[in-house]
C-alpha cells in the first residue's frame, strides 16, 4: 500500500510505502511551536518507506537532534527526524496526506506538555461550519 501527500501549495510531494509503525497526536512544545497548532498528528515509518517524489523540502534543526522538514514556499510542515531518539525513523504529518483518514491516530503523546485547555477541548460545542 502506497499513500501520497504533500504541502499546501503542491511544491513538495512525498509517498509512504506500507503502514505506519505508530500514529499519534503529539502535544510537545516543540511540535506546537513548529506547527502553530495545539498538537500535531504524526505517522511513524521506517526511513526507507518515505520518499520525496517532487520538490525539495527545507530542513531545520528545531531542538537538539530534531530535524523538521517543510515546504520552503508555503511553510507546510511535512517530516520529522531525530537520529538520537528515533534512529532510522521518519515521522510524517498525517494531515498532509492526500487521505488523512488513511492512518487514524491511536494515542496522545507528550501530554505532560499539553496546553491545559486541550484536556477538555472535546467537550466544546461543535458546528458543521461557522456558528450563527
Amino acid at each position: 500500500m502506497t499513500k501520497t501527500g504533500g504541502c499546501h501549495c503542491g511544491a513538495v510531494r512525498y509517498a509512504v510505502a506500507g503502514g505506519p509503525m505508530h500514529v499519534v497526536l503529539c502535544h510537545c512544545a516543540d511540535c506546537r511551536k513548529s506547527a502553530g497548532a495545539p498538537m500535531v498528528a504524526w505517522a511513524m515509518f521506517p526511513a526507507d518507506a518515505v520518499t520525496v517524489t517532487s520538490g525539495e523540502p527545507k530542513t531545520r534543526n528545531s531542538s537538539g537532534a530534531a530535524m523538521r522538514s517543510f515546504c520552503g514556499d508555503c511553510g507546510t510542515g511535512l517530516l520529522y527526524r531525530n537520529a538520537d531518539m528515533l534512529p532510522g525513523i521518519v515521522d510524517v504529518q498525517v494531515v498532509t496526506l492526500d487521505d488523512p483518514d488513511a492512518f487514524p491516530v491511536a494515542a496522545h503523546i507528550q501530554v505532560a506538555e499539553r496546553i491545559g485547555w486541550m484536556a477538555t477541548a472535546h467537550e466544546l460545542p461543535a458546528f458543521e461550519r461557522f456558528p450563527d
